[in-house]
């Protein structure tokens, strides 16, 4: 059993998160046009190269319990933020702390191995989530039981249709217990009857964990599922507020 812990934390301090572009300075016109469609403020670094400030002077502070939505424009900062959440990206500047065990259901399919079986994919993502061989081998046969897919878990992932290799990720993805879920959009997994016994696990993954992060443009979900919201624009928190108080 994976040991949860019980005060899941998350700080900010003057966060920012910046991308280097490079050999494109003779592009002003599109540069210009990029500024203009996307989130992220274009300046230049130390060595004149042209840069993207995708997250800029962020200062937040999540705690153990509380379910917080992102709200923003397309390209406002909000997968940006989740992936740093998630720990894909560093900060350039300022500090960011997350305590607790992380669970992204960011791109579920990612890190499936198309020559491996469904089988092998179990073993390789708990693997990469840095759970035991035991743990996993724990969680196998209900993992393969969810998926629905019997003897196709034998076979190489290659062989699967896009609904199948969806179903595999996503019974993988869910079967970890996080203190912190990272999600980009509420999943919606298969058939109706698949995708009714998906939502039940999304609910009691959510549930489970200590601190909830979700983006998303739907105002109904944010505010059904979310004790605080945030609004990003252009990389920068223009609003934080609290929601009615709420079972969480």
């Amino acid at each position: 059993m994976v040991l949860k812990l019980m005060n899941a934390h998350i700080l900010s301090r003057s966060m920012a998160i910046e991308f280097p572009i490079y050999e494109n300075s003779h592009r002003s016109l599109k540069k210009k046009m990029i500024n203009l469609t996307t989130g992220g403020r274009i300046g230049k670094d130390a060595s004149k190269h042209t840069i993207v400030c995708a997250l800029d002077d962020l200062n937040f502070e999540f705690k153990h319990g509380e379910r917080v939505g992102l709200i923003g424009h397309n390209g406002s900062g909000k997968t940006t933020l989740l992936r740093a959440l998630s720990g894909v990206y560093s900060p350039v500047r300022g500090h960011l702390s997350v305590q607790g065990r992380v669970a992204s259901l960011l791109d579920v399919s990612m890190g499936l191995d198309p020559d491996a079986t469904g089988f092998e994919n179990i073993y390789l993502r708990g693997i990469m989530d840095g759970l035991k061989p035991s743990v996993i081998k724990s969680k196998v046969e209900e993992i393969a039981e969810f998926t629905e897919l019997g003897d196709y878990l034998n076979l190489p992932v290659r062989t699967y249709s896009s609904g199948m290799m969806l179903r595999l990720a996503f019974a993988i993805s869910t079967s970890v217990e996080a203190d912190i879920l990272i999600m980009d959009e509420w999943l919606s997994v298969g058939d109706s009857s698949f995708s009714a016994k998906a939502e039940q696990r999304l609910e009691k993954l959510i549930h489970g964990a200590g601190i909830l992060v979700i983006a998303s443009h739907s105002q109904e979900l944010i505010e059904r599922i979310c004790t605080r919201v945030i609004h990003l624009e252009h990389g920068k928190i223009i609003r934080d507020e609290l929601l009615a108080d709420r079972d969480a």
